[in-house]
């Protein structure tokens, strides 16, 4: 393989891995805490006594 080619893939991939790593750490912090927590974890339903729908 060229080197000249071989320089030209690893900045590219440097530059794509720099791209993606900051929308891959926002969107695995961001979604859980948008959601109340993690997806599949069983969330407590607050069931308030005092009203009853009639």
């Amino acid at each position: 393989m060229n080197s000249s080619l071989l320089l030209f893939i690893r900045q590219l991939f440097g530059v794509l891995l720099a791209a993606l790593v900051p929308v891959v750490l926002v969107a695995f912090l961001s979604i859980p805490y948008s959601l109340g927590g993690h997806p599949g974890e069983e969330r407590t339903v607050a069931v308030s006594g005092s009203q009853h729908m009639t």
